[in-house]
């Protein structure tokens, strides 16, 4: 389980499906004040359109998530580096690497992570790390 809201700095996962990718960038865009002092991981062309978007941020792109990005960011849950894992998907498009996305949630679930899957859902959790 993660425990860095002791004013630590932020670290949070980002990852989109391809249909999500400008929700996930516009989401990142209004909330950027607060995560220029967070350390950001994405995976590989969801973080390229974040740095594009955001180059004052503090990102660090992972691979690609079907060439092994969604098992970094995996490997990161695990080893207790992240404080969030905001994975906007896209519930109406088919997922060819779905057991990714699976394996994902269950990391989360299982190490007691905050998962959020939509913007609303990102600013909550946001806003509730901020305020610790």
């Amino acid at each position: 389980m993660s425990n860095n809201l002791s004013g630590d700095t932020l670290r949070v996962a980002l990852v989109a499906h391809d249909q999500k990718k400008d929700a996930l960038v516009a989401w990142v865009e209004t909330n950027a004040e607060h995560l220029e002092s967070a350390q950001l991981y994405a995976t590989g062309t969801t973080g390229s359109r974040i740095n594009d978007a955001l180059p004052v941020l503090n990102i660090h792109c992972l691979k690609s998530g079907p060439l092994g990005g969604d098992q970094q960011i995996g490997a990161l849950i695990c080893e207790g580096k992240l404080d969030a894992l905001f994975f906007f998907i896209d519930p109406m498009s088919p997922m060819p690497h779905d057991v990714d996305v699976k394996a994902l949630s269950r990391l989360a679930i299982v190490y007691d992570l905050p998962f959020a899957n939509s913007q609303s859902t990102a600013t909550y959790v946001l806003k509730g790390l901020l305020n610790g």
